[in-house]
């Protein structure tokens, strides 16, 4: 859009660059979410109090990056 003028060459699609970095970081929450419930679930003794809000954080993070991944850019 130049000066409120569409122009009729312009790409409808999202940069090629855009979708590989959400995709990279959907990946990365995704490795990062589930080496957090790894290590809370193998640590649950010691953290007794509050191990369900750091699981729960961790699945949050896990879904978040599976939504990542799998969205479409429009």
């Amino acid at each position: 859009m130049m000066n409120g003028v569409v122009r009729r060459d312009m790409s409808k699609e999202a940069p090629i660059g855009l979708t590989f970095m959400e995709k990279l970081i959907g990946l990365l929450m995704i490795a990062v979410g589930a080496l957090w419930f790894y290590s809370t679930y193998t640590n649950i003794g010691s953290l007794e109090p509050t191990y369900v809000m750091f699981l729960g954080a961790a699945l949050a993070l896990i879904i978040l990056g599976i939504v990542l991944f799998i969205a479409k850019i429009e």
